[in-house]
């Protein structure tokens, strides 16, 4: 008699997790809907194209178009998990999100902020977006990231701390690589950065990965709010 195989444990849909995923259902469709809207985000770059689609950096010096490219990650993740029920794709799905659930809320409440106040402080006046893809860009990943995670995915189980470890390696990374650009076109993709002296530049990075962790801890609460509070933090 053949032995037999031992097929290794999957865990089941964690207790907290309000709706089933990965699965075909309306876990793929809302990752499909995200996909497909971030697909036309990447289509308006290429067939609007400005100066910085010869750049150095190409539109990746831009923190709103990194964003985007992880929110693809985390959705192309999720997608694959639905269409395959891979627990492993679903859990590397889970990992990203904790990065890029955060810094799509972030980009979001930046821009909206900076808009309000000034907006050619991040679009200069010979570029502009018509009102579809701006939401694209700045509304949409958040809003797609943010209800995968409230209601298709395991509680987050990152402390603050390390939320403000991670997120402030992320920005100083970021302000690493702007100033690579920077080196190479001789210009900021922003116009604040221009605007400012490198110490306020120091102080927006910083508060940028303050804020970026405080979004962390919201949507820790507002998970915990919306599946159970108490549960989350025994978990």
């Amino acid at each position: 008699m053949p032995p037999k195989v031992m097929r290794p444990y999957v865990p089941k849909r964690h207790p907290l997790q309000r709706l089933k995923s990965p699965a075909l259902g309306f876990s793929s469709i809302l990752h499909f809907a995200g996909l497909s809207s971030f697909a036309a985000s990447y289509k308006y770059l290429v067939d609007y194209p400005t100066l910085i689609n010869e750049a150095y950096g190409w539109h990746f010096q831009y923190l709103t178009i990194l964003g985007l490219l992880l929110a693809t990650l985390t959705f192309t993740l999720a997608s694959l998990s639905d269409l395959t029920s891979s627990r492993l794709l679903f859990n590397y799905k889970n990992k990203v999100s904790i990065l890029a659930t955060p810094l799509a809320v972030l980009i979001t409440t930046l821009y909206g902020a900076l808009v309000s106040i000034d907006k050619e402080l991040v679009i200069p006046p010979e570029f502009q977006l018509g009102l579809l893809p701006d939401l694209s860009f700045h509304a949409v990943p958040a809003i797609v990231l943010t209800v995968d995670y409230l209601l298709f995915s395991p509680p987050w189980g990152i402390r603050f701390r390390e939320a403000l470890a991670l997120s402030m390696v992320f920005a100083f990374g970021y302000w690493f690589w702007v100033e690579q650009c920077y080196r190479h076109n001789g210009w900021y993709p922003y116009p604040i950065f221009e605007a400012l002296t490198t110490p306020w530049r120091v102080v927006l990075f910083c508060f940028s990965g303050v804020l970026m962790a405080g979004s962390t801890e919201v949507l820790k609460l507002v998970y915990g709010k919306l599946n159970g509070v108490d549960q989350v933090k025994k978990s």
